[in-house]
């Protein structure tokens, strides 16, 4: 069970709703995924205007949970005033804080999101940032109440996967609250690594919206991400430098 702040959710899939091809292969897309957490950009919804298209139109929203963000921030004041946006709407007081520092990168502006989410924590929010891999930055996020810490794989979009799973593990073993793995999964390979590693969930997007079946990579997500989970409790076999026998030696017959 997935717990973030009063909130539980039995998929470890967090999912993005951004750049599908189309309306009805997203609504297919986020049906087989089995996800109960969907993401998207607050900047990109047109939330007040009802004449206006709206993914959320085509899904029955009693079977999700919400997760604004505010992709598109670049300060933390910026981020602020779209999470308040958001709840104002009646969305969720769920928020993925993300204020960009790079455009050329996008990773994420370590001062900013600091300052952001500390805010957004006094005001009740649950929060929960997207940062890069530092270990001590996401330290530093828990300390200041923040309900998950989101750090990403690679640079977003990029698809490289984990490019560096030893902060990844350090991160997971020194939070307290759930780590979930966000940016540049793109395989479900990468997915399950990041699970296998002992991350709490996965948030992914362009994996999904990009491939050439976006229906059929999110079925392969969940999956991959199942699996992982379950590789992860079950405990897999240490490394050796040689090969052991599968089968005991003790009773064979000889000759």
């Amino acid at each position: 069970m997935l717990k973030i702040g009063p909130y539980q959710f039995n998929s470890r899939l967090l999912l993005g709703t951004g750049k599908y091809p189309n309306f009805d292969i997203q609504k297919e897309a986020v049906e087989v995924s089995e996800t109960e957490i969907l993401t998207f950009a607050v900047r990109r919804m047109n939330i007040f205007e009802a004449s206006q298209p709206n993914f959320l139109e085509k899904l029955d929203l009693q079977k999700y949970t919400l997760l604004p963000n505010t992709a598109g921030a670049k300060t933390a004041e910026e981020a602020v005033r779209i999470a308040k946006l958001a709840k104002a709407s009646g969305l969720c007081d769920m928020i993925k804080v993300e204020v960009i520092g790079c455009q050329k990168t996008l990773l994420p502006d370590p001062v900013e999101t600091l300052k952001a989410s500390e805010e957004l924590v006094k005001e009740g929010f649950i929060v929960l940032p997207y940062t890069s891999d530092d270990v001590l930055l996401a330290k530093r996020l828990e300390e200041l109440g923040c309900h998950a810490i989101m750090p990403g794989a690679s640079p977003i979009g990029s698809g490289q996967g984990i490019i560096n799973p030893l902060n990844i593990r350090f991160i997971i073993e020194q939070s307290n609250v759930p780590v979930i793995v966000d940016a540049g999964i793109g395989s479900p390979s990468d997915a399950a690594i990041a699970m296998e590693l002992g991350a709490d969930a996965v948030l992914l997007n362009t994996a999904v919206s990009g491939a050439k079946d976006p229906v059929k990579m999110a079925k392969a997500m969940k999956l991959a991400i199942e699996a992982g989970r379950f590789g992860y409790e079950a405990g897999r076999i240490p490394k050796k430098e040689y090969a052991t026998a599968s089968s005991p030696l003790e009773g064979m017959s000889i000759g």
